[in-house]
């Protein structure tokens, strides 16, 4: 394998820059500003793309019988917006909605508010929903910590540290829309994984499933108008690894989604992100560039892997070519091809890399310990990691950095010098985020931000009474204590407003959800008061007290054995 240049960030003072709000950072980075600035689009007539309200677009196609909405965004207020633009334009009602994927869906109330339609027609895939609840529960911290950290959702505006953008848009969220209230409504009207072609407020709509950063994703094709609605195209190079955590996006998978796109050959491409492509010769030529870019990650990817190269040396030795970065569809300006090699192979083979250090490491703080004495104590090491920093060799500072900040006697010295590590690695980057990542870790370093409540499962009143009643009961399963229920055998079902919601079988230093058989106890409660023990404005014993929760079956019992889920309501 030849070893080329790696773009992920490299000495390059001379294309770091600070804006007029002090913010520093790549000279790309911040030109791409300019393409997710907030402008309402009519991309044709009777089509309009509104980029740069939020994190993605909302689009409106007119039919025969109204305009159709694409996308709600991240919430009702956000949508409020959107449609306060669309009128500028016509005053046509808003007759039906299309969802592109689940990401951004939260603000479709805004749209009822309006047509004040109670059965309002939405089209969606089937598991929208069900990924929605995945998001938000199960994985629920790792998943809101990711989102925060990629998308610099706690960075200051201006300063050093100040937000840029966030690469497929200006921001996460306008502040000016908190407070950001969600609005989701469930599609009426579904679809799987088989294209289908529908009828939309009398217009034809091909559905033609397309997983791409999500496995819900559908390509729309309006063969009237020239025009194809995705979740495939994206104003940067495609994201195959998502710094702040996602399971797998098959590059081969989003291959083919883009080869259908090509098929169509559109006269006009709106996508979830970023600016609409006109005119079919030039969708043609950048569409297949951006096409085979992702091609080449993944046949690079495997041949490296191929010739025995672990997770690093993969990351390290393909670049893409400097043709791929001539056009921003094909350019790191928010994630970059290092990581999504490396997430190729582990997605192909594994964590198990082929590297022996890899197989049985020592846990990271007796590790970065004995790093440390190896190296000659922590001064030592400190001193050569300055050393790393003036001499712009970031990535071994970071290597150092993490061994001091890691260690069990790291303190606010180790963690400072990490800090300005990553700082230094965020201004040289064009990808939005890794400078996003990097900041927001520096600042959790430093202490200018607190980032420890996004360590633990919380839950939230409302999502428990927007969510079917048994989602926060199977919930409990990843909040469980194995060590608080030894010896335990218990099962236990929950009834909320005289309906059986869901049961667990607490055994084996586990909770395994159940609903058949003869329960130990049963829980009676409304799911109002279920809410409320769960988010922490109520405990089981006051509930109990109040004649708010009842219980059949042995109480002492089943209080032992809720007090090992990891929610301060269910233990006192």
């Amino acid at each position: 394998m030849t070893q080329l240049r790696a773009r992920s960030f490299e000495p390059n003072d001379h294309l770091t820059i600070t804006l007029p709000g002090g913010q520093r950072a790549h000279r790309d980075h911040v030109s791409q500003s300019d393409r997710v600035a907030k402008t309402f689009y009519e991309v044709r007539p009777g089509v309009w793309n509104f980029v740069g309200n939020g994190f993605s677009n909302q689009s409106f196609v007119e039919a025969p019988d109204g305009i159709i909405a694409i996308d709600s965004g991240e919430s009702v207020e956000e949508m409020r917006e959107a449609i306060h633009e669309l009128r500028r334009h016509t005053s046509k009602p808003i007759v039906a909605a299309l969802y592109t994927h689940f990401h951004y869906v939260a603000g479709t109330k805004a749209i009822v508010e309006e047509t004040g339609e109670v059965n309002f027609p939405i089209w969606g895939h089937e598991r929208i929903a069900g990924n929605l609840v995945r998001a938000t529960t199960e994985i629920g911290p790792t998943y809101a910590r990711g989102v925060i950290e990629q998308f610099g959702m706690f960075l200051p505006d201006d300063g050093p540290d100040g937000l840029v953008n966030a690469g497929l848009g200006p921001y996460w969220r306008d502040a000016a829309h908190a407070p950001f209230s969600p609005g989701f409504i469930a599609p009426t009207h579904t679809f799987g994984d088989q294209a289908v072609t529908i009828n939309v407020a009398g217009l034809q709509v091909d559905v033609t499933p397309a997983p791409s950063d999500a496995d819900d994703s559908v390509t729309f094709w309006f063969p009237e108008l020239g025009l194809c609605v995705n979740n495939a195209v994206w104003p940067v190079l495609f994201n195959v690894f998502a710094i702040r955590g996602e399971e797998y996006r098959d590059p081969r998978v989003l291959v083919k989604g883009i080869e259908h796109i090509l098929g169509l050959a559109p006269e006009y491409l709106v996508g979830a992100h970023g600016p609409p492509l006109t005119g079919q010769a030039d969708i043609l030529r950048r569409v297949t560039v951006y096409r085979d870019s992702i091609q080449y990650l993944w046949d690079q990817a495997v041949r490296a892997s191929n010739a025995g190269l672990t997770s690093t040396e993969v990351g390290l030795s393909v670049s893409l070519p400097d043709a791929y970065d001539t056009d921003y569809l094909t350019s790191e300006l928010y994630g970059v091809a290092e990581h999504h090699l490396r997430q190729i192979q582990m997605g192909l083979f594994g964590f198990f890399d082929g590297d022996e250090a890899n197989l049985f490491p020592l846990p990271t703080p007796e590790r970065s310990a004995r790093l440390i004495d190896g190296f000659g104590g922590r001064a030592e090491v400190r001193r050569q990691m300055q050393v790393a920093i003036d001499g712009d060799d970031l990535r071994w500072a970071l290597e150092l950095g993490s061994w001091l900040a890691r260690s069990p006697e790291a303190d606010d010295t180790d963690r400072l010098l990490l800090a300005t590590a990553l700082r230094r690695v965020a201004e040289r980057t064009p990808a939005a985020n890794i400078r996003n990542w990097c900041i927001t870790r520096a600042r959790s370093l430093d202490g200018s931000l607190n980032f420890k409540s996004f360590y633990k499962q919380r839950i939230a009143e409302f999502a428990v009474l927007l969510s079917p009643p048994s989602t926060f009961v199977d919930l409990l399963r990843v909040m469980l204590d194995p060590t608080k229920i030894a010896g335990i055998n218990f099962y236990v079902t929950f009834e909320f407003d005289g309906a059986l919601a869901s049961g667990l079988h607490i055994r084996n230093s586990i909770a395994a959800i159940r609903t058949d058989g003869q329960p130990d106890a049963t829980v009676s409660t409304s799911l109002a008061t279920w809410a409320k023990i769960l988010g922490g404005s109520l405990t089981w014993s006051a509930a109990v007290a109040a004649g708010e929760l009842r219980v059949r079956g042995d109480e002492s019992a089943l209080r032992r054995a809720m007090a090992g889920f990891e929610v301060p309501g269910l233990q006192a």
